[in-house]
């Protein structure tokens, strides 16, 4: 038997990145994380996936699409923090780019979305995400393609802009 507090470090860094790449704010992202953790421990008898990774994720994306239906449709400001290390060029230029692609991100559908950063960033199995996201593997394989290639598109446009 796992205890919370091996539970939450184990998993607290991925479950925060997932619900950040899916609410787009700190703020929600860590709410998104401690609600999770709480619902994973008074819950933890009925597990229904094969990983414990997938099952955070799918409680972090309900909890998520929860909260967007209880809240108005608001714009969010933009979160500028100053990074306290030296700024080289490269840095800055990455970290832009990071941004621009989140950005990029929160224009494609919620499910899509899901499925990609389940996959991309989480490096999830398809079988795994069609699970949580109750679709069938061929059709997360098709998501999760949609999007790169969405990205690809969307980045050339972006370099075509910039020079």
């Amino acid at each position: 038997m796992i205890s919370f507090h091996q539970l939450y470090e184990s998993y607290a860094e991925d479950v925060y990145r997932f619900a950040f790449s899916l609410s787009g704010t700190r703020i929600d992202a860590e709410d998104i994380t401690s609600e999770t953790f709480i619902r994973a421990w008074v819950k933890h008898d009925s597990i229904r996936t094969e990983t414990l990774k997938a099952y955070l994720f799918t409680i972090a994306r309900n909890l998520y699409l929860e909260s967007m239906r209880k809240k108005p449709q608001q714009i969010p400001l933009e979160d500028f923090c100053q990074d306290p290390k030296p700024n080289p060029e490269r840095i800055v230029e990455a970290a832009f780019d990071l941004m621009d692609v989140h950005k990029f991100l929160q224009t494609v559908s919620e499910i899509d979305r899901t499925a990609f950063v389940m996959r991309v960033q989480h490096e999830l199995p398809y079988a795994e995400i069609a699970r949580c996201l109750e679709l069938t593997e061929s059709a997360a394989k098709v998501k999760v393609h949609r999007v790169r290639r969405k990205l690809l598109a969307w980045s050339i446009n972006q370099k075509e802009v910039s020079t």
